[in-house]
């Protein structure tokens, strides 16, 4: 047998369910907001990711999948989306006009870690990305679309947190400092951030060794640090978070594991999903586009993992993750050809509607149409056929109605509006 890729998932039904339901509810958000779908390659050239996302990250130094083509050219598997856009953004010229761009896209990314609960090898995200404004009403609006999309799917147990990362005015500095702080105490810090601390010293933030967290709290903070613009910037953000009603939570040690971030970083981390504790995670990049050969836009976005949000989504109501089903139960060939005829009619109307087609039993019927979640099972035999009538059972609430089968639609509508699909 042909196992899949380690670190690779298989997504099945009713997970599916999960995923198409919170795909759904993100995309009729991100359209009420002004953005436009972008569809991108799984594959770019490897210089885009080592340029954007920094060559001296763990992303670039020990996780993505590159490989040389035939042309001997090097090849990477995306492993993040805003490089992506980015380079979509410039290639085709999406610069022309004045107006903020705004971009959201969904799909699966790559990145070479140990897999756990949470984290695969191929893991998937929405990214939403607004490029040409520098304005903080524009990180604002991005943190309430996000919050927007966990307030619809009824996710509960999630905390905001907010940074501000300075900006090539105010960061330099703060940088060289921390440099030379982390110098005199190299031998204090773990082998990794060890190795980060003189080339990316605000990564060391992000470790998690209980002996460079001890060592992190005795260093200032880059809050600490920032130019009036930045101290501005942010006021404004977190004013708005305010007016808005949003929970949020100050971490002056919030940093992100990408080198292109500037000024607001924000993360919605949860309890419930043990380590792996962040949801979703964006912020601003002011110069990526012009380090990336475009013109020099400012630009703002944020990423949602949906593995941790189709998980979140598992203690939900199955009948919230899709569209109510009916399930005709048959008795025989002439009930089965009639049966045919009706989930057909059924669907061209919009209902969910399926049939059985290996001639079970009516009992191993019913049990198949349970186990499918069916909201509504409706029997048909020869006796029913001749009557031009036949009994519709509520699953859910163990009810039974005798129905026309010619005004079954209308029948529908009137008892269960919800049963229609789209």
């Amino acid at each position: 047998m042909i196992k899949a890729v380690r670190g690779m998932k298989d997504l099945l039904p009713p997970e599916t369910a999960r995923w198409h339901y919170l795909e759904t509810v993100a995309r009729a958000v991100f359209v009420s907001y002004g953005f436009q779908e972008i569809r991108l390659p799984l594959l770019e050239r490897t210089e885009l990711f080592s340029r954007s996302i920094g060559a001296s990250t763990d992303i670039v130094e020990k996780e993505m999948y590159t490989f040389l083509d035939r042309r001997g050219e090097s090849m990477t598997l995306r492993p993040e989306a805003t490089a992506s856009v980015v380079r979509a953004f410039i290639e085709n010229r999406l610069d022309q006009g004045a107006e903020v761009k705004k971009y959201f896209t969904m799909g699966p990314m790559f990145r070479y870690e140990r897999p756990q609960k949470g984290r695969y090898r191929q893991f998937h995200q929405i990214n939403c990305e607004a490029i040409g404004g520098e304005a903080p009403e524009l990180d604002a609006e991005l943190i309430l679309l996000l919050m927007e999309i966990f307030r619809r799917l009824k996710v509960t147990g999630l905390e905001l947190e907010v940074n501000s990362l300075g900006c090539p005015q105010c960061r330099p500095a703060y940088l060289m400092e921390l440099t030379a702080l982390f110098a005199r105490g190299l031998r204090d810090l773990c082998p990794d951030c060890q190795r980060r601390s003189a080339a990316n010293p605000l990564r060391v933030f992000d470790c998690k060794s209980k002996t460079c967290q001890e060592l992190l709290a005795q260093v200032p903070t880059i809050s600490d640090k920032l130019c009036d613009n930045c101290q501005r910037h942010e006021a404004r953000v977190l004013e708005l978070l305010d007016r808005f009603q949003v929970p949020y939570r100050r971490n002056p040690r919030l940093v992100r594991g990408l080198d292109y971030y500037t000024r607001t970083a924000f993360e919605v981390v949860t309890t419930q999903l043990g380590a792996q504790d962040a949801v979703a995670g964006g912020g601003r990049y002011n110069g990526l586009i012009k380090d990336l050969g475009g013109p020099d836009l400012p630009a703002i976005g944020f990423a949602i993992g949906q593995e941790r949000l189709a998980t979140l989504l598992s203690q939900q109501d199955a009948d919230l993750l899709q569209q109510p089903l009916l399930f005709v139960a048959v008795l025989g060939e002439a009930a089965r050809d009639r049966a045919f005829e009706l989930v057909q009619a059924l669907r061209h109307q919009g209902y969910v509607a399926d049939l059985d087609f290996t001639n079970r039993s009516l009992k191993a019927q019913m049990t198949m149409a349970n186990r499918r979640g069916a909201a509504w099972v409706l029997i048909l035999g020869d006796q029913e056929l001749a009557d031009g009538r036949a009994p519709l059972k509520d699953m859910r609430r163990g009810e039974q109605h005798l129905v026309s089968l010619d005004t079954l639609p209308q029948i529908l509508a009137d008892l269960q509006p919800e049963l229609k699909g789209v």
